[in-house]
């Protein structure tokens, strides 16, 4: 929607409340894997800054176990704690065999200048792959080095305490291990940054045993070897290594439950219970003829029966995912029937994704009506729990203390079965078209069956629904509108996070630690949200068409190039009019689509409203100074939701534009 305020009043009414949740949470249980012993990495030289830089292989351990040979092993007095938690417990993060595939890389470098130092901004990142580039991300597993954007944090509150982000532009490759140099980094006067002192002796000469950096000089020793190819020791500010999680690690949660249920079910339809019909005359609605609401009965992996917020996964003693005999829960749907399914063909059925911390009820959006009124689609929603509005309590608490952070990607597993089954409900003979309810009077199906189903999801229902995609067995082909990855990227540059930012504030008020926060709410998040799946679902097959709002303020246009490029999408062109984007490269690194219709994969489409360029910091656009949000522009867009409709039905992109750039043209 364009105006966010019932959210926002939904919002303000549970930050009344949020001083509970900066009280400090129960006490967790331990972990189940042995946890590092060596400390904070000292290169570093102050224990206030913890795990930086990060990610950082001196916070793993060897594990013959692991598909990467590593885990993960933070100790509980790593991890930073806020203002009023407790000792965080590092068990839902020892459970990875290395880091984010979206990892941002946080490093403090006092003094740095990056324009003096020649860093690629994100205007600029074939730069970044320059010879003689300043900062060099290198994977080791291929020899091939990876493309960035650097930026110092603009939100920090002192020069002293500015972190330096380095974002991949497409994801790291799961499971591959990457050495990083900085060198020969400047001031703002153009002076050279002295190389640290600790990072000096470990890139020297061998140290004696007794040396307390000749543990990490030992760590060190295949990356700097592995950098000398492309950078000279004598020109090194720092160096250091990480290893990407495994598409097994990242995946494992929601395929193992995805697989556990679906194998009980077999070939029946999942239970359902219809528990409200409304019919609509045309002067009440002149697009959906019938409304209905409901419930599918789903097998429950969450701790607590019915799977309440806060609940996190149910675990055995090897930490994978297990149902607790007998426990399900009821996901309540919405689905909405368009009135040209009782005068013509039955309508296709399609799950959709709600937006930020919503409910199933946004199926009932104007723009979401015409769009199965126009093509003919019966839209049906769940709550998408891990991320609904009954979980805002949940979600603000996380923020407050990282011991609660899991309950919000875990329910999110759960969420996304969920939806799982009530697609499966959808299309099965035995399913909801079995019931009067999606049934004329005298007994005609009102969804067709046969042809499958598909799945359109906007702004956070884009975000995860690339996960759905991926992780479906009955979706092959969906549509992520206003979509981007990973949050962690994303939150700094959403006009949605101020709200959220206060609480974040009071819990980590240092902004050089709060990157650092981020930096590891990713790598829980990563297994309930589309930056864990993305390589999954690049190789997968199946089809997403990505509709992006250029200069939108809610889901950054950066972190949707970071998608298209992982996911292999192929960029519908021209995309913009000339002059109109402000980087050297118009979506470099995004291959291009050519003539249409395009029918060989994913794609993007850039829809334009003519909204001011974004800012180029980790800042969000915000009104009136950058113009009004688009964010609901393309859904609102006729062409656009023809162009929506095709690929859904057939996977091929058609031009909708007359061979120009998309404008977003809403209607009513």
């Amino acid at each position: 929607m364009r105006t966010r305020r019932p959210f926002a009043l939904t919002l303000a009414a549970a930050l009344l409340g949020a001083v509970t949740l900066l009280t400090p949470s129960a006490s967790a249980s331990p972990a189940n894997f042995p946890s590092h012993q060596g400390g904070c990495d000292p290169l570093t030289g102050a224990a206030e800054d913890c795990l930086l830089p990060f990610p950082n292989d001196w916070y793993t351990r060897p594990d013959s176990g692991t598909p990467t040979g590593r885990r993960v092993a933070f100790t509980p007095d790593m991890l930073p704690r806020g203002t009023a938690s407790p000792v965080v417990d590092p068990t839902a993060w020892n459970r990875s065999d290395g880091f984010s595939p979206g990892s941002t890389l946080v490093v403090h470098v006092p003094g740095l200048d990056l324009t003096a130092t020649g860093a690629a901004p994100l205007t600029d990142i074939g730069s970044s792959l320059d010879r003689d580039a300043p900062i060099v991300l290198l994977d080791t597993t291929t020899g091939e080095r990876r493309p960035y954007w650097a930026e110092s944090d603009a939100n920090a509150k002192s020069q002293d305490r500015r972190a330096l982000l380095i974002h991949p532009a497409k994801n790291f490759r799961e499971g591959h291990h990457y050495a990083v140099a900085l060198r020969d980094l400047k001031d703002a006067a153009g002076h050279r940054l002295p190389t640290p002192d600790a990072f000096a002796k470990v890139a020297g000469k061998k140290l004696p045993r007794h040396d307390t950096l000749a543990a990490r000089q030992r760590q060190l020793q295949p990356t700097l070897r592995a950098l000398r190819h492309h950078t000279k020791s004598s020109d090194l500010y720092l160096a250091w290594d990480f290893t990407v999680a495994s598409s097994q690690n990242l995946t494992g949660d929601l395929f193992t439950i995805r697989d556990d249920a679906f194998r009980q079910l077999g070939s029946r339809s999942p239970g359902f219970a219809v528990t409200g019909v409304k019919d609509f005359t045309p002067e009440q609605d002149a697009r959906i003829a019938r409304e209905v609401t409901g419930t599918v009965t789903v097998p429950s992996y969450l701790s607590l029966p019915g799977g309440p917020p806060g609940s996190t996964l149910n675990r055995g003693r090897d930490g994978t995912p297990r149902r607790l005999p007998g426990n399900v829960q009821p996901a309540a749907f919405r689905c909405e029937i368009p009135r040209t399914a009782f005068t013509g063909q039955p309508s296709r059925p399609a799950l959709y994704g709600h937006g930020l911390l919503g409910s199933a009820n946004e199926v009932g959006a104007g723009n979401v009506k015409a769009m199965a009124a126009e093509h003919g689609f019966t839209f049906c929603a769940i709550d998408w729990i891990g991320m609904a509005q009954a979980d805002i309590p949940v979600v603000l608490g996380a923020l407050a203390d990282l011991n609660r952070f899991p309950a919000v990607p875990e329910r999110t597993e759960q969420g996304m079965l969920d939806a799982m089954f009530l697609g499966r409900a959808l299309i099965h003979r035995d399913g909801l078209a079995s019931d009067p309810a999606f049934r004329t009077e005298d007994g005609r199906p009102l969804i067709d069956t046969a042809h499958g189903l598909t799945y359109d999801g906007n702004s956070q229902g884009g975000i995860l629904g690339g996960a759905l995609v991926a992780a479906s067995k009955d979706v092959r082909r969906g549509v992520l509108g206003v979509t981007g990855m990973n949050y962690g990227l994303l939150l700094n540059r959403s006009a949605d996070f101020a709200p959220f930012q206060q609480v974040l504030d009071v819990a980590y008020p240092d902004r050089l630690r709060q990157q650092i926060v981020l930096a590891l709410y990713q790598m829980v998040w990563d297994r309930g949200e589309t930056n864990g799946y993305a390589q999954t679902l690049a190789g997968s097959g199946d089809r997403v068409l990505m509709h992006v709002a250029y200069g939108d303020h809610q889901v950054a246009n950066a972190a949707a190039d970071v998608e298209a490029r992982t996911l292999g999408a192929r960029l519908v062109t021209p995309a913009l009019a000339p002059g109109r984007s402000p980087d050297r490269v118009p979506y470099w690194g995004i291959r291009r689509a050519g003539e249409l219709p395009y029918d060989d994969g994913s794609a993007m489409v850039v829809w334009d409203s003519g909204t001011p360029t974004p800012p180029l910091t980790n800042t969000p656009p915000t009104e009136p100074e950058y113009g009004e949000d688009p964010h609901s522009d393309p859904r609102s867009t006729a062409a656009a939701r023809q162009q929506k409709a095709t690929f859904l039905r057939t996977g091929v992109v058609t031009d909708v534009c007359g061979g120009a750039p998309c404008r977003s043209l809403p209607t009513p």
